[in-house]
């Protein structure tokens, strides 16, 4: 058994269709997807690199019956299955109460169908949440939720998005909070717990950021400063890797899709960061990555690192409705 400690890796598997949607194109409705040649490339390289993760799936994939075989594959390879929504829409936070159970629900049917895996962890898309999100998915078994981004940055990101974008003033009004507030860097990068009616708690696993200065250590972001240079992609990461560990906790890592993926794959998406990196160039950088993280922690799904969290002491507790932090309780070691 190894002694480093554990770090948990993730990927929101997005699709064509989703970042289309997204960024207001016409066609998405078609859901075109790249699933078919993205899931055999991460699983080769998954277990070139021997790394078991947490795929977030949409649920509107899942029940696809020209996509389940390949979700199913993620399964089959011993990965983790998480939900990322039904319809992947980023302003989930303006659902109700009964939205929310029924997109949940809707997107765990599907991918219990594909996969066999009932879900117990959620990311929502575009690091949307809500009070009532955080209390339905307790009320419906769930052991965690990854869907905060604890970053100054995010207005910053919504900024470049809405520049490329072609959205009516509705879309955009929709898209007010997509990637999050500057208020979202005031919360913690390590995990907590949410403080939930009738004594309930979730814990929530941010995607991390680097300590202190909140800055995103994500793969699609390290692509973006290794366009400029590798080495100072790498030694950013490696830095924050560090503060990690000084600070005592174990990073929450992101990947995605178009992480892998170039404008072969996906000529629509030539407006996203890092599209015009090659394949090939990205397949090593992706795998330098992830050697650099297995150099310092033991990488495991989230479902396994919230296990190990759950039994934690100290960790803060807070309120969803006003975001803050509460005193701790004893109980909640």
């Amino acid at each position: 058994m190894s002694d480093k400690p554990l770090a948990s890796i993730s990927l929101d598997l997005d699709d064509l269709w989703t970042y289309l949607r997204t960024h207001g194109d016409p066609g998405w409705e078609q859901r075109p997807s790249y699933l078919a040649t993205f899931v055999p490339l991460v699983l080769e390289l998954l277990a070139e690199l021997d790394v078991r993760l947490t795929f977030f799936v949409v649920g509107a994939d899942a029940a696809r019956d020209d996509r389940a075989e390949d979700i199913h594959a993620l399964a089959a390879a011993g990965h983790e299955i998480g939900n990322h929504s039904f319809e992947h829409e980023p302003w989930l936070h303006r659902y109700s109460r009964d939205q929310l159970d029924d997109e949940l629900g809707r997107a765990e049917a599907a991918i219990h169908r594909a996969t066999g895996q009932r879900p117990t962890g959620f990311r929502g898309p575009g690091y949307s949440w809500s009070p009532a999100l955080l209390d339905v998915l307790s009320l419906r078994g769930y052991r965690y939720d990854a869907s905060t981004l604890p970053t100054y940055l995010g207005p910053l990101a919504r900024a470049y998005y809405f520049r490329t974008a072609r959205l009516s003033p509705d879309e955009t009004a929709t898209r007010s909070t997509l990637f999050g507030t500057f208020a979202d860097g005031l919360r913690p990068t390590h995990a907590y717990w949410w403080n939930l009616p009738g004594d309930r708690r979730l814990l929530e696993i941010p995607v991390t950021t680097f300590p202190g200065v909140k800055t995103p250590i994500h793969l699609s972001y390290l692509l973006y400063l290794a366009r400029y240079s590798e080495r100072l992609a790498l030694a950013y990461l490696r830095a924050a890797l560090a503060a990690c560990r000084a600070c005592g906790y174990g990073p929450s890592f992101l990947l995605h899709p178009l992480d892998l993926l170039d404008r072969s794959h996906a000529p629509r998406l030539g407006f996203f960061p890092g599209m015009d990196l090659g394949h090939a160039r990205k397949r090593a950088l992706f795998a330098a990555v992830l050697t650099a993280l297995k150099e310092q922690f033991t990488l495991v799904p989230l479902g396994v690192h919230a296990r190990s969290l759950h039994v934690r002491e100290g960790l803060q507790l807070r309120d969803p409705a006003t975001d803050r932090r509460l005193p701790y309780h004893p109980s909640l070691g």
